[in-house]
């Protein structure tokens, strides 16, 4: 299958519509290959009720980024089902409140720079057009930027940004595949974050950090509180990364 990207301003108009009415509906949660970030995992396990343990050993699989080397989470491939995601129905999604930020994003693909002086996020948006998707060329009156609004898709950005943080800080200065112990804290802290609740609370597993009284409250009762802190610990213990909190 070939694809088109091009590139489009938060400010241009998207002329772009998926609705049930086209004739390629769900067609593009079929046949996947699709990574799940930390967030996308926090929103669906949530969604459906389970801990984060039991959504990632029924649905998902693990594997390790060729050029990252951290683990990497992926919908468990189902050829029999024409490899598509387990929540497609004929009717739409099933968890499509929590649908996680790669399906948001469709049909664009984001990528992003960081000013070395001052932090500062630039965004770059490029449309992908395959072949199936008959959704392109409709006009909406919508520019990306409302679009995107639309889609809800900003909360996703900000905590898989700062995903992106650790995995550019991992490629230089840990370069190579991501063994033992740290791969197993890596998985922990930002994938299976139930399971990571539990150690901290029944295990001490912050025992000897210098951690805020109100911070270890809030993330024995916030999955997303307990996820930013999970980044914190991460970026600790791969990196030797001072925690700091109420930045």
């Amino acid at each position: 299958m070939t694809e088109e990207m091009t590139p489009i301003g938060l400010k241009e108009g998207m002329k772009f519509n998926c609705n049930s009415q086209n004739e390629c509906f769900n067609d593009c949660c079929r046949d996947l290959n699709q990574a799940l970030t930390p967030y996308d995992v926090l929103r669906l396990k949530n969604n459906l009720g389970m801990s984060s343990q039991d959504f990632l050993k029924q649905y998902t699989s693990l594997h390790y980024g060729p050029v990252s080397g951290l683990p990497v989470i992926e919908f468990k491939p189902n050829p029999e089902a024409g490899y598509a995601c387990p929540f497609v129905t004929l009717k739409g999604c099933l968890v499509y409140e929590d649908r996680p930020g790669s399906c948001r994003m469709y049909p664009l693909a984001r990528a992003i720079a960081r000013s070395r002086d001052t932090g500062e996020i630039t965004q770059y948006f490029a449309l992908i057009e395959e072949p199936h998707c008959k959704g392109f060329g409709k006009e909406t009156g919508q520019t990306v930027e409302e679009w995107l609004q639309g889609q809800d898709v900003n909360k996703y950005n900000e905590h898989n940004d700062k995903l992106m943080e650790v995995i550019r800080h991992k490629n230089r200065i840990l370069p190579g595949k991501l063994e033992g112990v740290l791969s197993d804290k890596f998985y922990l802290a930002l994938y299976d974050i139930d399971e990571f609740r539990a150690q901290i609370v029944e295990k001490e597993l912050l025992k000897g950090l210098d951690i805020p009284e109100d911070i270890l409250t809030k993330i024995k009762i916030d999955d997303t509180v307990l996820l930013e802190f999970g980044i914190k610990w991460v970026n600790h213990m791969l990196f030797g990364h001072k925690m700091t909190f109420g930045e």
